[in-house]
């Protein structure tokens, strides 16, 4: 007798995107670089300070130390964990489940609703407006009439570039009973951040979430953290696997944090290039949604979005096909990369177009 999954897990289908070997790689938002050179030098200095046969510092000290430092805040109040993916599965674990809900927006991540679904956590959905933005009467309203467990914002907005209005979650802090849940995977890239509210009313509630994917240029790596209130740091350690964090990724973080200088250049950097880029965009037959990330959702209006990013696959490059997705017909969303590979974007496209 072969064992059934959950029933509840029927039909789900695993997060995932196209990996093809191409020269122009624009579809998982991650760094065009790799870190920098004293990265590597930092590196394996850390690793000949740590005995692999022993477990890793389980609370990852001196990792929530220097976070800590870098955002203001205490180290009781940073929580590490395998990517921020893992972070929001840790606060699904601690606060979701049977019986609890988590409001979403839609369009949006498609991994919170995807790891609530995993969690046996309900999900309900408030739709955006047309143009993928959303007022705080709407989040007050949602939360009123649904008092999710958990409320998800992500800043900017995956896959839509946007930045949630402060109005909007200071709306969700003040209206609503369970946590709020601000996913800053590109928040470096945003004109504001959520962890400006920390000590406003409601804002024991708020959990800001962040990534080393991005402009550390360490996708590789799997590391994210969560700034929140002591009492859902402490939730989230509860429910975490002892020893989840390796002492290779602890070392790793705490150097990549030898490069802020070199980080913030780099979001500046990349800030530059995809303002050059939407301008581009927008010269061309499509219609282009602003964006505060590091990637720029666009739909071809003379073509099929599908269709368009099979002709850029035969071009060698690689963006990301959005047009099965919900509302999101016929659009594609491109990460900013170097200028070098923008220029072999635009190049196709324009001669798709």
């Amino acid at each position: 007798m072969t064992s059934s999954r959950r029933s509840d897990l029927q039909g789900l289908v695993g997060y995932h995107s196209a990996q093809v070997d191409v020269a122009v790689r624009l579809n998982t938002n991650e760094a065009p670089l790799p870190p920098p050179e004293g990265f590597a030098r930092r590196f394996l200095q850390g690793l000949d300070e740590i005995a692999l046969n022993r477990y890793p510092d389980r609370d990852a000290t001196a990792l929530r130390s220097a976070l800590a430092h870098l955002e203001g805040v205490a180290p009781s109040n940073i929580y590490c964990a395998n990517g921020s993916n893992e972070v929001l599965q840790t606060l699904f674990l601690a606060y979701g489940g049977a019986g609890q809900s988590a409001l979403i927006f839609e369009p949006t991540y498609a991994l919170h609703s995807h790891i609530a679904r995993i969690t046996g956590t309900t999900v309900i959905t408030h739709q955006r407006d047309e143009q993928f933005d959303l007022t705080a009467n709407e989040v007050a309203e949602s939360i009123e009439s649904s008092d999710p467990a958990l409320t998800f914002f992500c800043s900017p907005n995956n896959p839509t570039g946007l930045s949630e209005s402060v109005e909007a979650i200071t709306a969700a802090l003040e209206v609503g009973t369970g946590l709020v849940v601000v996913d800053e995977a590109y928040g470096q890239f945003a004109s504001h951040r959520a962890q400006d509210l920390f000590g406003t009313p409601g804002s024991d509630r708020l959990v800001v979430v962040k990534t080393f994917s991005k402009t550390w240029a360490l996708a590789g790596l799997r590391l994210g953290y969560a700034m929140a209130d002591d009492g859902v740091i402490a939730a989230c350690a509860m429910v975490g696997l002892p020893y989840h964090l390796s002492s290779l990724t602890q070392v790793a973080g705490l150097a990549a944090l030898g490069d802020l200088e070199t980080m913030q250049e780099r979001t500046q950097e990349l800030t530059a290039e995809r303002i050059r880029l939407a301008k581009e965009l927008e010269s061309l037959p499509l219609d282009v949604w602003p964006s505060e990330a590091n990637f720029i959702l666009f739909r071809p209006l003379t073509k099929s979005g599908h269709d368009v990013w099979k002709e850029l696959v035969d071009r060698s490059v690689l963006v990301r096909d959005c047009s099965s997705w919900p509302r999101l017909e016929n659009c594609l969303r491109v990460t900013v990369g170097t200028r070098e590979q923008d220029d072999l974007f635009l190049e196709a496209l324009k001669e798709i177009l």
